[in-house]
Parts: C-alpha cells; sequence; structure tokens
C-alpha cells in the first residue's frame, strides 16, 4: 500500500528545507494529524494486523506513520521525496520495486510517502490521505488494485 501522506498545506518545501529539522519543512496542519488518527483507526477496525510501515524521512510522513499507530515505523530512504530534485526519480523508483520484489509475500507493507513517488510506481495522482493498493503483477511491476480514501 502506497499512502500520501496526511494534509500538509502548501506545495513541496521551503527554500531553507533540512531533512533533520522539521521546523524547515511543510508539515501536517492539525486536520492532517487527526486525518492520520482516521485512517490508523480504520485499519485497526478492519482488523487489518501484521502491518510492516516504512515511511519518507520527511516529518510530515513520519508523523502520518505514527499517528496511525499501527507499529514501528521504519524510515526508508528510497521513498523521500524527489519533488524538488527529479534526477533521482528512476533510481529510487526502481530501488522501491526491487525492495517489494525481494519481500516474502506476507503480510501488508504500508508506505508512507508523496505524490510524486506514488505517481511514478503507479501512474496514479493521490490527495492527501489517499492510498493506492498495489500488487507485483507477473512481470514484477506494480498494478494497482484500488484506492483507499481517509475521508471514506
Amino acid at each position: 500500500m502506497l499512502l500520501r501522506h496526511a494534509l500538509a498545506p502548501g506545495t513541496g518545501d521551503p527554500a531553507s528545507f533540512r531533512l533533520d529539522d522539521c521546523a524547515t519543512q511543510r508539515n501536517l496542519s492539525p486536520a492532517g494529524q487527526a486525518q492520520a488518527q482516521r485512517i490508523g483507526a480504520a485499519f485497526r477496525q478492519r482488523q487489518i494486523s501484521g502491518v510492516r510501515v516504512l515511511s519518507s524521512q520527511w516529518c510530515r510522513c513520519l508523523d502520518t506513520a505514527e499517528l496511525m499507530d499501527l507499529g514501528p515505523v521504519e524510515p526508508f530512504e528510497p521513498i523521500n521525496s524527489f519533488f524538488r530534485d527529479r534526477n533521482t526519480a528512476a533510481q529510487q523508483t526502481a530501488q522501491v520495486q526491487r525492495y517489494l520484489r525481494e519481500q516474502p509475500n506476507q503480510g501488508v507493507i504500508v508506505m508512507v510517502t508523496h505524490q510524486v513517488n506514488i505517481t511514478a510506481l503507479t501512474g496514479v495522482f493521490p490527495g492527501s490521505g489517499q492510498a493506492v493498493v498495489a500488487m507485483l503483477d507477473d512481470a514484477g511491476q506494480l498494478a494497482q488494485v484500488g484506492l483507499l480514501d481517509a475521508a471514506e
């Protein structure tokens, strides 16, 4: 599952952006924090357990993942945003595809990431808090099997 981070007003990040300083980043709004909690509640309501949560290292993604409260959150660099530097898009997308192909077919992997990453992997342009449910096809490529919306 490829989940776009919850509501974080604006586009991209400020020019002063630093990965190690949330104050320099675009962060979740109070509505985004509540949205992330609703996403986690939806998982629990549907009794989806054994979830592995991977997150971009951007604060809005880590916060979304933590607020979902589905278990330990693992920062995963290949799903960091390449919005500012599209030169890394192909490499990062290939890393994610390779990672998924190497995983045993057990349980649900939730990747909390960014619109550009999800679009590169699936062709889908998700809204904030939307998740693309995907599976590997016979060719080892991600194929969309559903779209979930936190508002539903």
